[in-house]
């Protein structure tokens, strides 16, 4: 007869693989701590977030690497763009079924069964962001079902998020995230920078009452929303003028002509 372990076993376990960085193996004992049916802790959720976001990161990164290189391919006529898109196509289905594995799990187990704004807005974000996360590597219908749906999910978030102070990490990670969802794969500047800002510029006035700890998880998420809206306001500037030459240009050509 088997050993079985027990809840504090496979946390231990989840930890070791961590350490190790044998990511799929960590999401494995937390899956089983999930489908358990016990209410995850703070520090449960975290390990089951860092596995998931471990385990497609190096997906992400060879998504973007293979990406880069079918450019530069196109460019020279390769021969070999054929191989390269198959092999493309082998890391997109792979970022599919870790978004569908982790969906899953939020679906039956953990959003049911979030009773706090805290949790629900956590696990809520975390279905936006793998859909997020796909939309990014497809294009087409796929690309489309998942960006409606990560709306959903972030919108959702976004509601859930009201009862939460202004200041609460769970809230600045989520206004973060949707903007950059908004930006990245709605295309849509305007309402990221309008996100962005309403966020940062709700939290600023409460900041100074934080105790330390918070105070850094605040201030850290704050500065990533300052950081991307000077470049999203740098790159429509840039835009803009780019605009106006094209602009100038149709005006000038009749008299070339």
């Amino acid at each position: 007869m088997g050993y079985l372990m027990s809840k504090e076993d496979k946390i231990f376990n989840a930890k070791l693989a961590e350490q190790a960085e044998r990511y799929e193996d960590m999401v494995d004992y937390m899956k089983e701590i999930v489908a358990s049916g016990v209410e995850l802790t703070n520090e449960d959720r975290n390990l089951l977030s860092v596995a998931y976001k471990n385990w497609i990161g190096s997906r992400r990164t060879a998504w973007r690497a293979i990406t880069a290189i079918e450019q530069k391919e196109e460019s020279k006529g390769s021969k070999f763009l054929d191989l390269l898109k198959k092999y493309k196509a082998k890391v997109e289905g792979e970022v599919e079924k870790i978004s569908d594995d982790i969906n899953s799990l939020l679906d039956k187990y953990l959003v049911p069964k979030a009773t706090t704004p805290e949790t629900q807005v956590f696990y809520l974000k975390m279905k936006g962001d793998y859909y997020r996360y796909f939309a990014e590597c497809v294009t087409g219908d796929k690309n489309k079902a998942a960006g409606e749906k990560g709306h959903e999910a972030y919108k959702a978030a976004t509601e859930k998020a009201k009862d939460l102070p202004t200041t609460h990490a769970s809230r600045l990670g989520l206004a973060l995230n949707y903007s950059v969802f908004f930006y990245e794969i709605l295309n849509s500047p305007e309402q990221a920078c309008k996100l962005a800002k309403t966020a940062f510029d709700g939290a600023i006035g409460d900041l100074e009452h934080l105790e330390d700890e918070p105070y850094k998880d605040a201030a850290t998420i704050m500065q990533l929303l300052r950081d991307n809206l000077t470049l999203w306001t740098a790159d429509a500037e840039e835009e803009a003028k780019d605009k106006d030459k094209e602009d100038v240009q149709e005006l000038q050509l009749p008299s070339q002509l």
